[in-house]
C-alpha cells in the first residue's frame, strides 16, 4: 500500500459490472455531518479517472453530483452509491447522511458494505454524535479505517488526531488505532501554520508529496528517518500482535526483517476482523489538480486491505416458513439472494430499487420473488410475489449505466420492481427465501398531517404508500381514536425531508396539524341513567326504557355490562340491545369524545312495548341512559402514559432525570451501562413527551437515545384536563 507507482486509469475508472466476487470492494463512508465525506467520495472518483476536474462523468455524459446543488443536497440526507474501478477491483463507495435523523440511511449502507472509511474532521474533533457513529458500526462488526479531512484547517493537528482516535475507539487497546503514512508539512505561512503537502509511507518507507499537484515518490532523507523509523515500529507491533503467526513477534523482536507482504496480509485480517483500525489523512484536490492527497493511499489500502465480499459474513437466511437455509458464501452459481437496500423514484424510469447480492446471479428481465420484511406495524405491505425486473443498471451522478448481469457481492440499481420496497429480499421465483432484516431504528417524533385541498386528499394515500416504500424508518399510522394521520419520524431533519418529498415528489401539499394522543374517558363515581326513547310518528313507533346504574372500575377493566332486570321488565330479546348501545356510547365517548373505559353498566329495570319496542329502540334508549349517568357523575379523562428508557452518557443523567420529572414523569430507577453510559428508566405521560426526540437530542448534545412504549391509561390531573378541553375547543 503506497509503494507503487501511480498511472492515471483513464476509462478503467468508470465502473461497470464484476465478474467476481472477489474483484469487488463495497465501501461506506462514516462520520459526522461536515466531516467531508461527499468531498471524499468526489476526490476518490477523480483520482480514479470517474470523473474529470470539471465534475463531469469521465465519458463525456452529463453534469454529476459535483455541480448539481440539489443532488447534493439529497446526498446529504440519503444513502448514494458511487461506483469507480481502481487496479482492476471495482469499488462500490456507500456515501451515508451523518445526521442522527437519518440513522437508517446509515444502517442500510452498513448493511450493503463489507468495510467502512469511518471519516473524522481534523478542526470539529471527536464529539458525542461521532462516538455513537463508531458505535453503530461497532454494533454490526463493520470493518473500518479511520480518514482524518480538513487537514488545511488553521488548528489542524493529524498527530494529534490520532492519539484522540485512539483514545477514543482503541478500546482497552490503543495501539488497535495506528496511522499508516504520517503527514509531511510545507513551510509555515504568516498565520504559523505549515500545511500538509505530503505523506510519509511507514510500511513502504517512502515519501509522497502532492505539493506540486502532481503525486511525486521519492526516499526520506535522513534527518525523517528517526521518527519514521519509531512511527513504523510501532505500526509493525500492532500489525504483529494480530497476527496469526504466535512466532512472528518474537522473530521481529529478535531481530528479523518482516517483509510488506506478510504485513500487509496480517493487516488485511486484522481489519477484516475489526480488531485493528488503521488511520489516514486526506485532503480534496487543489485547483488544477487531479487529485487530492490521500486519495491514492486511501484506493489502495481499499483495494489490498480491505475484505471481499467473500470474507464478510451474509445475514442470516431462512425459508419463508421460517427454516434456516445455509448458503455458501457470495456464490455467483448458487440461488439467488439478494436485498433492497435503497428504494428511490426517478422522473423518467420510475422506481429504482438498489440491491445487494449476497448469493448467485442477477440479470436484466429476469423474474424473482419478492419476500416482505415484517414491517407491517410501520405501514409497510409484507411481500410474497413474482415481479420481472427490468434493466439493470450502475449509477454515477444522474446517471444509470445499464449492465447485463450482476454478480453475487456486487450492488446494482433495478428498474421497476413495484412491489418491492426496502428491506425486501429477492430470490429465486422456485426457491422463495428470506433474509434477516436489520434493525431499523424506531421512530419517535409524531408528525400530524391532513391534505391541504380535495385534490391533495385524492392524492395522499397513494403519495404517503410511496413514501413510507422508500424509507422504512418511516411509519404511518391511521389513528383511529383521534382520526389523525401521523408519520412517526426519526427527527425534525426527517420529517422536513418527508414533507418536502411529499410535495416535490408525489405532488401533494399537506397541512401539519397539532398531534393529539388517545385519551380516554371513566367515571368518577358511582351514577344513574335512565334512557327513555318513545316516538310515534302515525305508523309503527317506537317504546324503549330503560334504568342502568354505572361505577367505575380498575385501570384497565375496559366496559363491563351486567343484567339485573327481573320480573321481565325488559324483555330477553332486547338486553343484547341495551348493551350493544351501551357499547356503542363508550365508543363515541360521553364528555369530550374519547372512548369511555374501565366501568360496569348494571341493567337494572325497564318497560317494553308489545308492538312498538325493537332491537334499534332499545340500542338508542341504552346510549340515552349511559349519556344521562354522565351527566351525573363527574368524568374523568385518563391519558395514555409511557415507560421510558433513556440511554445517555453519565455526563447528562443529572439533566435528564430532572427534565423527566418537569414532564410529570416518574423515574423508576438507572442502570449503568458500558461505555460510561446510563440507562434511565421512568414512566411518563404521553402527552409530555411528543417532542421529546427532539429535546432530548438538543439537552443531551446528541449523545442520547430514549425508546417508549405503551404503558397504561391513568387519570389526568384536572388542571392539564382543563388545558387540554380548552385546546380542543379552540381546535374545533
Amino acid at each position: 500500500m503506497g509503494d507503487k507507482a501511480y498511472t492515471h486509469p483513464g476509462a478503467a475508472g468508470r465502473a461497470q459490472a464484476a465478474d467476481h466476487p472477489a474483484s469487488v470492494r463495497n465501501v461506506v463512508l462514516v462520520g459526522p455531518s461536515g466531516s467531508g465525506k461527499t468531498t471524499l467520495v468526489e476526490a476518490l472518483a477523480l483520482t480514479a479517472g470517474a470523473v474529470n476536474r470539471a465534475g463531469r462523468v469521465e465519458d463525456g455524459g452529463t453534469v454529476s453530483d459535483h455541480d448539481d446543488m440539489e443532488h447534493r443536497q439529497q446526498r446529504s440526507v440519503q444513502l448514494s452509491l458511487v461506483p469507480l474501478e481502481w487496479d482492476g477491483i471495482k469499488v462500490n463507495l456507500l456515501d451515508t447522511p451523518g445526521y442522527a435523523d437519518f440513522v437508517g440511511e446509515l444502517r442500510a449502507g452498513l448493511r450493503a458494505a463489507d468495510a467502512a472509511l469511518f471519516v473524522v474532521s481534523a478542526s470539529d474533533g471527536v464529539n458525542g454524535s461521532t462516538r455513537m457513529l463508531w458505535d453503530e458500526c461497532a454494533a454490526v462488526g463493520m470493518p473500518r479505517a479511520i480518514v482524518v479531512t480538513h487537514l488545511e484547517a488553521a488548528r489542524a493537528d493529524f498527530e494529534e488526531m490520532t492519539r484522540v482516535c485512539a483514545e477514543t475507539f482503541g478500546g482497552d487497546d490503543p495501539d488497535a488505532v495506528l496511522p499508516l503514512y504520517l503527514p509531511l508539512h510545507g513551510p509555515e505561512g504568516p498565520d504559523g501554520h505549515a500545511p500538509v503537502t505530503g505523506l510519509t509511507g511507514l510500511l513502504s518507507r517512502k515519501l509522497f508529496d502532492y505539493s506540486t499537484g502532481e503525486r511525486e515518490e521519492s526516499e526520506p532523507a535522513g534527518d525523517r528517518l528517526p521518527p519514521l523509523e519509531e512511527a513504523r515500529g510501532r505500526l509493525i507491533e500492532g500489525i504483529i500482535a494480530e497476527s496469526e503467526d504466535e512466532t512472528l513477534m518474537d522473530r521481529y523482536l529478535g531481530g528479523e526483517q518482516v517483509d510488506a507482504e506478510t504485513l500487509i496480509g496480517d493487516l488485511e485480517r486484522a481489519v477484516a476482523r475489526g480488531t485493528f483500525f488503521p488511520v489516514l489523512a486526506a485532503a480534496p484536490a487543489a485547483d488544477g489538480a487531479r487529485r487530492g492527497l490521500g486519495t491514492v493511499e486511501l484506493l489502495d489500502l481499499i483495494t489490498r486491505g480491505f475484505p471481499t465480499p467473500l470474507e464478510h459474513g451474509a445475514p442470516s437466511v431462512t425459508t419463508l416458513d421460517g427454516r434456516p437455509r445455509e448458503l455458501k458464501p457470495c456464490d455467483p452459481d448458487a440461488p439467488l439472494v439478494a436485498e433492497v437496500v435503497k428504494t428511490s423514484s426517478d422522473p423518467y424510469v420510475g422506481r429504482l430499487s438498489l440491491v445487494r447480492l449476497f448469493s448467485g446471479t442477477l440479470r436484466a428481465d429476469q423474474t424473482v420473488h419478492v419476500s416482505g420484511h415484517g414491517l407491517t406495524g410501520r405501514g409497510h405491505e409484507d411481500h410474497d410475489v413474482d415481479e420481472r425486473i427490468g434493466a439493470l443498471s450502475t449509477p454515477f451522478g444522474k446517471q444509470q449505466r445499464p449492465v447485463s448481469h450482476v454478480v453475487a457481492g456486487d450492488l446494482a440499481c433495478v428498474a421497476k420492481l413495484s412491489r418491492a420496497e426496502t428491506g425486501d429480499t429477492l430470490s429465486a421465483k422456485d426457491d422463495p427465501l428470506l433474509v434477516e432484516p436489520w434493525d431499523m431504528p424506531d421512530p419517535l417524533l409524531p408528525l400530524a398531517i391532513q391534505a391541504h385541498s380535495k385534490p391533495d386528499e385524492d392524492k395522499l394515500s397513494q403519495g404517503l404508500s410511496r413514501l413510507v416504500a422508500e424509507d422504512p424508518t418511516m411509519r404511518l399510522e391511521q389513528n383511529q381514536d383521534t382520526h389523525q394521520v401521523v408519520l412517526w419520524c426519526l427527527g425534525e431533519a426527517h420529517a422536513d425531508v418527508a414533507l418536502e418529498r411529499l410535495r416535490g415528489r408525489y405532488g401533494v401539499q399537506v397541512d401539519v396539524v397539532p398531534h393529539r394522543v388517545s385519551l380516554r374517558e371513566t367515571f368518577g363515581g358511582k351514577a344513574a341513567g335512565r334512557g327513555r326513547h318513545v316516538k310515534q310518528s302515525g305508523g309503527h313507533g317506537q317504546f324503549a326504557i330503560c334504568e342502568i346504574e354505572v361505577e367505575p372500575l380498575p385501570n384497565g377493566s375496559g366496559v363491563e355490562f351486567v343484567d339485573k332486570v327481573v320480573g321481565g321488565a325488559v324483555p330477553r330479546q332486547f338486553i343484547p340491545s341495551v348493551e350493544k348501545g351501551v357499547r356503542a356510547q363508550a365508543l363515541k365517548g360521553v364528555a369530550a369524545g374519547h372512548p369511555l373505559v374501565d366501568v360496569r353498566v348494571t341493567l337494572l329495570d325497564g318497560k317494553a312495548h308489545s308492538v312498538d319496542s325493537s332491537d334499534a329502540a332499545f340500542q338508542t334508549a341504552g346510549a340515552l341512559a349511559l349519556r344521562e349517568a354522565a351527566s351525573e357523575a363527574g368524568i374523568r379523562l385518563l391519558e395514555p402514559v409511557a415507560e421510558v428508557s433513556v440511554l445517555v452518557g453519565d455526563d447528562y443523567v443529572g439533566p435528564v432525570m430532572s427534565d423527566l420529572s418537569g414532564r410529570r414523569g416518574r423515574v423508576l430507577g438507572t442502570e449503568q451501562s458500558p461505555g460510561g453510559r446510563t440507562l434511565v428508566r421512568a414512566e411518563v405521560p404521553e402527552i409530555e413527551i411528543d417532542r421529546y426526540a427532539v429535546d432530548l437530542r438538543s439537552l443531551a448534545h446528541g449523545t442520547a437515545r430514549f425508546s417508549r412504549r405503551y404503558a397504561r391509561h391513568e387519570p389526568m390531573p384536572p388542571h392539564v384536563a382543563k388545558r387540554v378541553g380548552e385546546e380542543a375547543r379552540a381546535a374545533s
